[in-house]
């Protein structure tokens, strides 16, 4: 999914002492690390393989695409590139070039790197740092696609028609050079000052090809607003980030890669894709009952997807509405096969088979899927160490997006207890966006500070303006409580029974 960009809190809302905020935040992290088992340091043997391989250069016997004026596009600061971009028009379509990290080429199948690497299963991320897939030498350093240096890549070639549909699809192996490492921010830049040329003029067009391919299969977008973690003047805050669009045109480009690879893999019968079943159908019509209740419009006959596209989270309606729409996107899962087709081997999301295939850097599958594209589309056999492994990943990419979703959620509902600790009392402005059935408990979502916390009341009012008062805010518990201002809260420590609200 596509990154956003990070609109900062003001300085004023924290209003415990920054020192004291930090002091929490670092003591909750490290609480946290232990109690979901996140790997530290690398183990020597692992370092030692990767810095051996990082300087062994596997590129003598490579085809040579570095005249290829690749691109990448990133947060800033980034070093772990994964993906570079080429686009140029072919007639009355496009060709797009997207070259992937070659991870394969530089660890070593049952080695110390890949044994690390089936532990790790995914990056994590945290307000203090990464806890990186691979080590720094390769994935920040030799396999990086960084600008200036040669690096191995599964080359990815998908020529499209004049409406942006694949006519043609090929992934080989080659040498390339990325020639600038671009930002978010600056790409947007360049759209909203109208320098954007080349490249990012195409990935602007494509983009908006892709997205209404998208829509016209019947895919679902929420368009949801995110909490992110950053840092404030040197200080811990939390934030609100909004998707630009140079984001979720670049976002594009690497769905079109899955899509190919994992109708590649469909045709040979062999490989790893990313499911998520239809949604079903009690909850599209509890949607369009809360639609109702609401008084959000859904025209007759109107798709779910085009209704939920065409939210606005700003809307208190809205947004209650988006919050009840996650139901329909539950059950994702990844399903390796070798020999017979899943039954199930539909992405609802994106209402097409899927594949991740464009992160090998930071997600372990991403090497495999590679690998077993570029034999089927060279007609050669997948090479044993991927087949043999393939019952194996579906279970090892589970056990790591757990980790890694409670870790981030961990991480969230531990900062906004560190920045609210000692404002038990205090009155905030806020939207109660989901509430149980009894509407005694729910979800509200605070406008300052970004907080998404549980709130208690009677007959809560869903997708309203609401004032709330903090009943509960403990860094050890990374538990935040409220209450309908003008209501009784509960003793701290109530309703432990019930799960913590997403935060």
């Amino acid at each position: 999914m596509p990154r956003r960009r990070v609109h900062l809190v003001p300085p004023s809302l924290a209003a415990r002492p920054a020192d004291a905020v930090d002091a929490d935040v670092e003591r909750g992290l490290a609480d946290l690390r232990d109690e979901l088992g996140v790997p530290d340091a690398f183990p020597a043997d692992v370092v030692a393989e990767a810095q051996s391989a990082s300087t062994a250069g596997p590129l003598a016997d490579l085809p040579d695409a570095t005249d290829v004026p690749f691109v990448t596009i990133d947060p800033p600061g980034s070093r772990d590139l994964d993906q570079a971009v080429h686009i140029e028009r072919r007639g009355t379509g496009f060709r797009v070039r997207y070259a992937i990290a070659d991870v394969a080429s530089w660890v070593r199948p049952g080695g110390a790197v890949d044994a690390e690497a089936r532990r790790r299963v995914v990056t994590l991320y945290a307000p203090d740092g990464r806890t990186p897939l691979h080590p720094p030498a390769l994935s920040e350093g030799s396999a990086s696609l960084l600008p200036d240096q040669d690096v191995p890549a599964l080359l990815w070639t998908v020529d499209l028609d004049a409406d942006g549909a694949p006519t043609a699809v090929d992934v080989r192996r080659a040498r390339v050079r990325s020639r600038a490492q671009l930002t978010y921010d600056e790409v947007q830049r360049a759209y909203d000052d109208g320098t954007a040329d080349g490249t990012l003029a195409l990935l602007r067009d494509v983009g908006r090809l892709r997205q209404d391919a998208e829509r016209a299969r019947g895919g679902i977008t929420l368009p949801t607003p995110e909490q992110e973690v950053q840092r404030v003047d040197g200080h811990w805050a939390l934030v609100s980030r909004a998707t630009l669009d140079a984001e979720e045109w670049n976002a594009q480009i690497s769905l079109l890669t899955g899509l190919c690879a994992a109708q590649l893999m469909l045709d040979g019968r062999i490989g790893v894709l990313r499911t998520l079943p239809p949604a079903d159908p009690r909850d599209v019509a509890r949607l369009r009952r809360a639609a109702d209740a609401l008084d959000v419009p859904w025209p007759d006959g109107a798709p779910v997807g085009d209704v939920v596209r065409g939210l606005d989270a700003a809307v208190p309606a809205h947004a209650a509405l988006l919050t009840e729409a996650t139901t329909l996107l539950r059950g994702a899962a990844y399903v390796a096969f070798d020999g017979t087709v899943p039954e199930q081997a539909q992405h609802a999301a994106l209402a097409a088979p899927y594949a991740h295939t464009t992160a090998p850097l930071r997600r372990l599958v991403d090497r495999f899927v590679g690998e077993t594209c570029v034999a089927l589309v060279a007609g050669q056999d997948v090479p044993e160490w991927v087949r043999s492994a393939l019952p194996d990943v579906p279970a090892l990419m589970a056990g790591g997006d757990r980790r890694a979703n409670e870790y981030e959620r961990g991480c969230l509902d531990l900062l906004e207890a560190a920045l609210l600790t000692g404002r038990v009392g205090d009155v905030f402005d806020g939207v109660v966006v989901d509430a149980h059935d009894d509407r005694t408990s729910g979800v509200v979502q605070l406008r300052d500070p970004v907080v998404r916390a549980r709130v208690e009341g009677t007959a809560l009012p869903v997708g309203e303006h609401v004032r709330v008062r903090l009943a509960e805010a403990s860094t050890a518990r990374r538990r935040v409580r409220f209450a309908l201002a003008d209501q009784p809260a509960a003793p701290a420590g109530a309703g432990d029974a019930d799960a913590r609200a997403e935060g």
